[in-house]
């Protein structure tokens, strides 16, 4: 008697780990917990976009025209140009006041002048690594600061007596 219940409980357990194997969602879960332990780091998702609404870009082109910058007509132009400009404001390396961007059709210039090199390229940088740019031009240009020079130098000597 105790065969003929092993064999339907059997059937029973059998049939119910293979629903539980089509179950996707419990699969999923069951998937990200084993997973969660695991050391294994994988690809980042990309960053999804905010809303972004056709009022935030009538601002930011009417921004970018005080700037003496030009944005395209487009929600995504705009959406590039905020990005841009966040991005290069919060950078040390980038004088961002200094950079003018220009967004037309996902093509990006940079224009203007920067102290360094290093600020030209880290500039363009930032903007090719912006998502939805297709191209950037830079036509930013190298002018080292100028140094002051001071009228008091020191090597002016004191004619007085020495004490």
């Amino acid at each position: 008697m105790t065969k003929n219940l092993w064999l339907p409980a059997a059937l029973v357990l059998s049939a119910l780990a293979l629903g539980a194997c089509n179950n996707t969602e419990s699969n999923t879960n069951a998937n990200a917990n084993a997973n969660s332990n695991t050391r294994v780091m994988s690809e980042a998702s990309p960053t999804p976009t905010p809303k972004y609404s056709e009022e935030q870009a009538r601002e930011e082109r009417a921004r970018a025209k005080a700037n003496k910058e030009t944005v395209g007509q487009s929600l995504e132009d705009a959406w590039i140009h905020t990005k841009i400009v966040a991005k290069l404001i919060g950078n040390s390396q980038t004088p961002e006041r200094k950079i003018n961007v220009d967004v037309v059709d996902g093509a990006v210039t940079l224009r203007g002048n920067v102290d360094t090199a290093e600020a030209k390229t880290e500039a363009e940088r930032v903007a090719k690594e912006t998502d939805g740019v297709k191209k950037v031009t830079n036509q930013l240009k190298v002018v080292p600061a100028k140094t002051s020079t001071n009228a008091n130098t020191p090597g002016i000597k004191n004619k007085g007596k020495t004490p």
